[in-house]
């Protein structure tokens, strides 16, 4: 808690990193895995983040508003949107792209890139977390927002991983592309943590546009992955990573 921000969002991210290589390692030792278990961790990290959206990005947004009732509602409803819209339009040219894809292994490689420009808004939604900590306030809510994102960043590691691995490819390789994704939100949290202390006018928008980019993210990608198999294991961890990050937001936020 001592430390500056910027190096907390740095700590915060370089954590969230490791857990998609610590998923992405798994390719050493199997070559598939139990769906079961992907579908509860899925589950519980969009729970954690559907929860850390609320109670860790949009809430002190709202706080640290001091305007007027339409002034406010206009930056957080256009802050939530433009974040939304990123990930849609993301996923728009992403879809585009998967046409071109002739094989599994450039299946993959674009796979890859998907996470890794998902990734981005969620690195910089821990960066602005932390840097929007004031007098210790909020500091474990931004913790608890970078434990959502890394358990989510385990399956993500593993979902790239295992079926590249599972196609041929050298486990070595498999694994870079699996870690590579998660650099990204080294880079970008820093930035979101910087930007927001030195520009104050940009916290509202910042952490009302994660909000956006990570509500997207966890009911249009998560959710329906987690569901499909496994609805029942699905919903219990959708259920107890809300109820988790909420518990710990109210005793400790």
């Amino acid at each position: 808690m001592s430390q500056q921000p910027w190096m907390q969002a740095l700590f915060a991210t370089c954590f969230t990193y490791m857990m998609t290589a610590l998923g992405a390692a798994l390719v050493f030792v199997i070559r598939r895995c139990n769906s079961a278990v992907i579908d509860g961790m899925q589950g519980t990290a969009a729970g954690l983040m559907i929860a850390a959206s609320f109670f860790s990005l949009l809430l002190p947004a709202k706080e640290s508003l001091s305007g007027d009732s339409v002034s406010e509602a206009l930056i957080l409803t256009g802050g939530f949107c433009v974040g939304c819209v990123f990930i849609l339009l993301t996923n728009v040219w992403l879809n585009k792209s998967e046409r071109f894809a002739k094989d599994g292994v450039r299946s993959g490689v674009l796979t890859c890139f998907a996470m890794t420009l998902h990734n981005i808004p969620e690195g910089f939604a821990v960066g602005v977390a932390f840097g929007s900590v004031l007098d210790g306030e909020g500091f474990i809510s931004a913790c608890m927002l970078a434990l959502g994102i890394g358990i989510q960043n385990f399956p993500e590691g593993l979902c790239v991983a295992i079926p590249l691995r599972s196609m041929g490819m050298r486990a070595g390789k498999a694994f870079f592309f699996g870690q590579l994704s998660g650099m990204v939100e080294i880079v970008a949290g820093v930035l979101g943590a910087l930007a927001v202390q030195m520009i104050q006018l940009l916290l509202p928008w910042a952490l009302s546009f994660s909000a956006g980019a990570m509500i997207i993210v966890a009911c249009g990608e998560l959710i329906p992955s987690c569901v499909r198999e496994g609805k029942v294991t699905a919903l219990y961890g959708i259920m107890g990573g809300f109820a988790l990050m909420m518990l710990l937001d109210i005793l400790f936020g």
